[in-house]
């Protein structure tokens, strides 16, 4: 997250004292280039070292800092020097601790007999009181107490071979020198329950009060926020000042005699979506909006519907989906869907392109003296691919619509690429993982959002259950008497070939198990290394039932429909975060049979167990997502690198939920303020 820029934040630290070329580089490593880098760099934690505990008061596993006068030491060499470890003794007057290094025998080098050490950690024995890798820091004689000791001390992630009081320190003599010169980013007293951020930054690393942490960090939240809300509050300004929308209503023509072939009627939930949706391809701007819905919530019919909403109007459609399965399935539901209604529907991925022949025959109907030339061009169409559609080659005419499927997997310049494609089309992303409005306001702050919030009548019931390993034979007993019902499962590994950790198992490596395990019935395999060819044949036999079982890798997680498949067996199913599984569970409960989601795991703490338990209490995307962001954080739930989100180093999306609210609508005034000032 960048900061706003003073002429002194932009200082370089070699321009600082004390800062050698090897500081410099211990420094880069840790990505501190600027004074400003440095004062933003966030504290791990604190240690309150005005109230040490005694170490006779330490207690098993429970985490504490103490203090105290090294009494012995000494490293232990055995397996003929091949291991090692090395043992520190402190006492404080109340009891003896023991702290020991294994196979770091540099640690040596690093204490002295008498040395008054601190030392933080858990123990993991009261007798003696021991404690391995602990965190230390030596007390220097004649240290000035109000930086290292007696005070609230600052702990920093650091990098190999520089030490935690030297950058305390380093961060004590920054923050002397310019704490009053780093100003306030907002006009006027934007903030009046807050620290100035010159304080904030003071109290986030040298606090005097533990009361202050919280109330500095809220202010720096906010500012990341406000500065994020500003920057996407301002891209939905240029779109609306620089574009004028395509008129996308359309005419119901083609909407009505799809309603009626389509089998069943439209929830009331997705009727209302499509109402916002027609009122956007509608309107004065283009539309930019994202659809959520849970997995088997119906979003696939309303794409459809907005689709045909753009094609009534004489405009092309584009549809990007994240994998050629994907792309498949919907090329093959919407050709059934929309070919009896005279739309062409073109796929466009890695491998397979049915463009090339409609492009040609176009160029065929505008040159003169072809034959056949002149007569009436084709309809606008359907076109859906992979991101093979942001290829350069690839030209999608008078495009007026651009769906995205699952935007969660693609990342925001790849979606930018694709509305480039046209003249600022209208934009619908589409999303089966459910977002918590605190990641949406954060993420999507740019678009419109839109919810189906329930699910079509007549689908099957899906019960979840946690299983250890040692279960496995009663589990695949329950397969089996479901494959002789004439069902059909999943079966769901994390990896496609063996690696060093044997407990985790691989699709590649347990074929010949499964197959020997469901016996007589077909396995297919389907993996992300398989060819486009072998992936499409696979998913053909499974859809006609001629493949019984499918042996997977999360790449089932998205768009994979086979209403007869009732049954989900993820093994290491604590590989998986929660919003993975929910994913992966939304192939079954497809049909009107009742489904069941068997998740397979060697879960050793009550923690572990009580995530997966989620999964076996509700099937509401939002409250798992919501325990998802709470236990991985945004940048794993979506992946850092796709999801476009910048690296807060003091906001958390997880907690602030009211912090992003009040830095939206503070963004707003400030930019409303702004266009004023700009009018008069």
């Amino acid at each position: 997250m960048t900061v706003s820029p003073q002429p002194i934040l932009a200082t370089p630290l070699t321009e600082l004292r004390g800062v050698g070329s090897e500081r410099a580089a211990q420094l880069a490593r840790l990505k501190l280039f600027t004074l400003a880098d440095l004062l933003w760099h966030r504290p791990r934690r604190y240690e309150d070292r005005r109230h040490t505990r005694d170490i006779a008061q330490l207690a098993v596993g429970e985490a504490a800092t103490v203090r105290g006068k090294v009494v012995a030491l000494g490293l232990k060499r055995f397996r003929r020097g091949a291991k090692s470890v090395f043992e520190l003794i402190l006492d404080d007057g109340t009891a003896r601790l023991h702290c020991r290094w294994w196979n770091l025998p540099f640690m040596q080098n690093y204490f002295r007999q008498a040395d008054d050490v601190f030392v933080y950690g858990k123990p993991h024995s009261l007798k003696p009181r021991t404690i391995d890798h602990p965190e230390t820091e030596v007390v220097e004689s004649g240290e000035d107490s109000s930086i290292h000791i007696n005070r609230i001390a600052p702990i920093y992630r650091l990098t190999e071979g520089l030490p935690q009081r030297w950058l305390r320190g380093f961060l004590w003599q920054a923050l002397a020198q310019c704490e009053d010169q780093v100003g306030e980013p907002w006009p006027g007293d934007l903030l009046p329950d807050l620290p100035a951020r010159g304080a904030a930054l003071r109290q986030i690393h040298f606090p005097n009060e533990l009361h202050q942490i919280e109330q500095a960090r809220t202010r720096l939240a906010l500012d990341e926020f406000i500065e994020l809300q500003l920057a996407m509050q301002r891209r939905r300004q240029n779109l609306q000042a620089h574009a004028k929308a395509f008129p996308c209503r359309g005419d119901n023509r083609l909407i009505k005699p799809f309603l009626a072939r389509l089998g069943f009627p439209l929830t009331g939930a997705q009727t209302r979506v499509l109402r916002e949706l027609r009122h956007d391809l509608g309107g004065e701007f283009p539309m930019r909006r994202l659809l959520q819905g849970d997995v088997g919530s119906g979003k696939t019919a309303v794409a459809a519907c907005s689709a045909l909403m753009a094609l009534e109007s004489g405009f092309a459609v584009a549809l990007m989906a994240p994998t050629a399965i994907l792309a498949e399935q919907h090329y093959q539901n919407f050709n059934a869907w929309l070919a009896p209604l005279g739309v062409p529907v073109e796929l466009h991925t890695g491998h397979r392109k049915t463009r090339k022949g409609r492009q040609a025959e176009a160029e065929m109907e505008i040159q003169p003296g072809l034959p056949g030339a002149g007569k009436t061009p084709s309809p606008p169409s359907l076109v859906i691919g992979t991101h093979a559609l942001i290829e350069s080659g690839v030209d999608l005419e008078k495009l007026g619509l651009v769906i995205i499927d699952e935007q969660h997997k693609f990342g925001v310049a790849q979606r930018e690429q694709l509305v480039r494609k046209g003249r600022y089309p209208h934009l619908l992303v589409m999303t089966a993982t459910p977002i918590p409005r605190t990641l949406g306001l954060t993420l999507y702050g740019d678009l419109d959002i839109s919810v189906i919030d329930a699910l079509p009548p007549g689908r099957g019931t899906v019960k979840t259950f946690v299983r250890t390993p040692e279960k496995l034979p009663k589990v695949w007993e329950f397969l089996r008497q479901k494959l002789s019902e004439g069902r059909q499962a999943y079966v769901v590994y994390p990896r496609v070939e063996d690696s060093a950790a044997g407990s985790v198992k691989a699709v590649t490596r347990e074929l010949e198990r499964l197959g020997a395990q469901v016996a007589p019935y077909r396995v297919g395999l389907l993996h992300g290394r398989l060819r486009a060819e072998a992936k499409e044949a696979v998913m053909i036999a499974f859809r006609r039932c001629e493949i019984h079982v499918l042996l997977a890798t999360s790449i089932i997680e998205v768009g994979v429909d086979v209403p007869n498949a009732t049954i989900l067996l993820v093994e290491n199913a604590e590989q998986f975060g929660l919003a993975q599984l929910h994913q992966l569970r939304g192939r079954i409960g497809r049909g009107g049979h009742d489904s069941f989601c068997i998740l397979v795991a060697d879960v050793k703490t009550p923690e572990a167990r009580q995530r997966l338990r989620v999964l076996e209490e509700t099937n509401d995307g939002f409250r798992i997502a919501e325990a998802d962001l709470e236990l991985r954080g945004p940048g794993d739930l979506l992946g850092q690198d796709q999801s476009g989100l910048p690296a807060l180093r003091f906001g958390n999306l997880a907690e602030d939920g009211k912090l992003v609210e009040r830095a939206r609508a503070l963004a707003r005034q400030m930019l409303s303020s702004s266009r004023g000032q700009a009018a008069k």
